[in-house]
């Protein structure tokens, strides 16, 4: 069982929804970025997401491309962003961590070194969003035999006829994106998602966690209503970029958190 398993596990006992939340590696420096990382579980985050900046992240919005291209022109690699893992867990070995990115860093590491080193880092799990379900015996299911969650995204576009080939060999969660489009473009609107998390939901036992377009403590605690938690990403990664101190990003997730933990 992963960090992951059993923190769903737990909330699950609990009656609770979980909140995740996403801070992009090395942004605004290496330093920064591991204070509020450091100090999400106590605002209330279950699992925390992990970017690593790439140059050509194709399915995020403008907020995250530019918090990638400031934690790049401030020198964040991916050995950083383990080393950051790393720099966590000494103080915290309960918190689920999930690396979240594309896979040509992983690719130019090597597959074994990467997933040896994740699992040193102390990463639990992987979301990797350019490599399909047709591509698993790359990363897919060696991160899994390493131990390593490997958690797939769902979409609006995700057909019933498709919607299978996407639940083989996730693990973890599944990450059902609410929107079509790039991140931080529109609202989450929970009509559109609750029959979606239904429609997936009778065809898995993993939580279905639902992201993109969750921006307020109110639309947080809406959309875990319908689902198994909520994620933000784009909205705590803005104030990070307007220069909000961590003490007052922190102030947000946890506001967030508390919106989530509510349903």
């Amino acid at each position: 069982m992963t960090r992951i398993d059993a923190k769903f596990a737990a909330l699950r006992a609990e009656g609770k929804k979980a909140f995740v939340a996403y801070v992009m590696a090395g942004d605004p420096d290496f330093a920064t970025s591991l204070e509020i990382m450091k100090g999400m579980p106590a605002a209330g985050v279950d699992v925390i997401e992990l970017g690593v900046p790439f140059t050509d992240p194709m399915a995020d919005g403008p907020t995250i491309q530019l918090a990638g291209q400031r934690a790049l022109a401030g020198g964040q690699t991916l050995q950083k962003t383990l080393d950051m893992a790393a720099a966590f867990r000494e103080t915290d070995d309960s918190t689920p961590i999930v690396l979240m990115g594309y896979y040509n860093p992983i690719f130019n590491r090597g597959v074994a070194r990467f997933l040896d080193d994740a699992k040193a880092a102390g990463i639990d799990g992987l979301i990797v969003v350019d490599l399909p379900p047709e591509e698993d015996e790359e990363l897919c299911l060696p991160a899994q035999a390493a131990g390593l969650n490997f958690i797939r995204l769902a979409t609006p576009t995700t057909d019933d006829r498709r919607l299978p080939k996407v639940l083989t060999n996730t693990s973890g969660f599944v990450y059902y994106v609410s929107i079509t489009g790039i991140t931080g473009s529109a609202a989450a609107e929970t009509g559109d998602v609750a029959p979606e998390v239904a429609r997936i939901k009778a065809k898995t036992d993993l939580p279905v966690i639902v992201g993109f377009g969750i921006k307020t403590p109110e639309a947080a605690e809406a959309i875990a209503r319908v689902a198994d938690g909520a994620v933000v990403g784009s909205a705590i990664v803005e104030r990070i970029g307007r220069g909000d101190s961590p003490a007052e990003v922190l102030a947000f997730v946890k506001g967030l958190a508390d919106g989530a933990h509510r349903a």
